[in-house]
């Protein structure tokens, strides 16, 4: 029967080496400590800019304004394609790569985008609307009218717009292989969005009239003359969790007119409440269908 006839003193093999090494594998741990570079100190700074509680935009006559604070909302609608689907209010928000967001402490550029399923007005998810050209801060926002989209993800000095460009066979979303929609430094044609009304027979006479907050609306992108869409039943693995693709593309139904995918709202600020939206706000009971079938007995049992 072997038995051991080595002390715990005994040292064996490469010992030395092995303390050394053990050695500076603490002074790297200890510097890079002190330089905020480990993985979990990044990952903490990272999700404290993009979830930094942030102040939408109040407005106060009822429009949107150039140099407003708003979230671009997908309000919730039925989903008839597909049984399995992301439901409720989803807002689009910024989707940094998890690998990249670990090996730098800046935003990657371009950066991915997604829906999620908050109401919340945090960093990844307030959008500043932009002049295209000139300085036009505190105007009205028309319907037809250039604009663009930026996002400072709670960073300081940053500044991302929304991009898009036609699709090609290496650049497209990930799921639905349509056209790609990206948030990028580059300032370009390739940034600029135009907002339409709803119903595509008024749409021509609505045209220069200013957009209302909190309604709903499309947002074409002038470039390729595509509306912005969520796509509620095709899943992207995020680093916040579970999310829905968002894409570039225009859905139209039987009577020509966009379907809710192209649905978007920009949302305000609740005048109320600095830290809640108007989405936050309950309902008038003329505007609530519920309550009126309620009152009159037509509600089935």
């Amino acid at each position: 029967m072997a038995q051991n006839l080595y002390g715990p003193r005994v040292r064996m093999g490469n010992w030395n080496e092995d303390v050394y090494l053990e050695e500076e594998r603490m002074k790297d741990f200890l510097e890079k400590r002190a330089k905020g570079q480990l993985l979990i100190q990044r990952n903490r700074r990272l999700k404290r800019n993009l979830l930094r509680p942030m102040q939408l935009s109040v407005s106060k006559d009822g429009y949107i304004h150039f140099g407003d604070n708003v979230m671009l909302v997908n309000p919730d609608h039925p989903e008839t394609e597909a049984e399995l689907v992301l439901p409720g209010d989803l807002s689009l928000c910024m989707t940094p790569d998890e690998i990249r967001a670990h090996l730098s402490d800046e935003l990657e550029v371009p950066c991915g985008l997604s829906a999620a399923q908050t109401r919340t007005p945090v960093g990844r998810n307030t959008f500043a609307v932009l002049s295209a050209g000139g300085d036009a801060a505190g105007q009205v926002l028309r319907y037809g009218q250039d604009f663009c989209l930026g996002i400072a993800g709670g960073f300081d000095n940053t500044m991302l717009y929304l991009s898009s460009d036609h699709r090609t066979l290496l650049k497209s979303s990930k799921r639905s292989w349509l056209q790609e929609v990206t948030l990028t430094d580059d300032v370009s044609h390739l940034n600029c969005w135009q907002a339409a009304f709803l119903d595509p027979q008024l749409r021509l006479e609505y045209e220069g009239f200013p957009i209302p907050a909190n309604t709903r609306i499309l947002i074409i992108h002038r470039h390729t003359n595509r509306a912005l869409a969520a796509h509620r039943h095709l899943f992207l693995s995020t680093y916040f969790g579970k999310e829905a693709e968002v894409v570039a593309h225009t859905y139209l139904d039987s009577h020509r007119a966009e379907k809710p995918k192209n649905h978007w709202m920009l949302v305000t600020g609740n005048p109320r409440n600095a830290s809640s939206t108007m989405l936050d706000l309950p309902q008038p009971p003329a505007e609530d269908t519920r309550a009126v079938e309620q009152a009159m007995g037509l509600t089935m049992q």
